[in-house]
C-alpha cells in the first residue's frame, strides 16, 4: 500500500480555496457538490490541525521564554 502524505498548510489552503470558488459559482450536479463539499471538510480539518500545532509551539516557546531562569 502506498503511503499518501498530508498536505502542507498552504497546499491544504490553496485546494480547499478552490473547491469554495468551484462550490460558489455552481454548475455542478448534486453528487460532484457533495464530493467537493466532503474534500473541503477534510482540508479544513488539515489546515485547523496545522493550526493547532503552531499554536501549541508557539504556546511552548512562550512559556520556555517567561520561565524563570534558575
Amino acid at each position: 500500500m502506498i503511503a499518501v502524505s498530508e498536505p502542507t498548510y498552504e497546499q491544504a489552503r490553496a485546494e480547499l480555496r478552490e473547491i469554495v470558488t468551484k462550490l460558489e459559482s455552481g454548475g455542478q450536479s448534486l453528487e460532484e457538490s457533495l464530493a467537493l463539499w466532503e474534500r473541503g471538510e477534510v482540508l479544513a480539518d488539515i489546515c485547523q490541525k496545522w493550526l493547532d500545532g503552531a499554536t501549541a509551539r508557539l504556546d511552548a516557546a512562550i512559556a520556555e521564554h517567561d520561565a524563570p531562569s534558575d
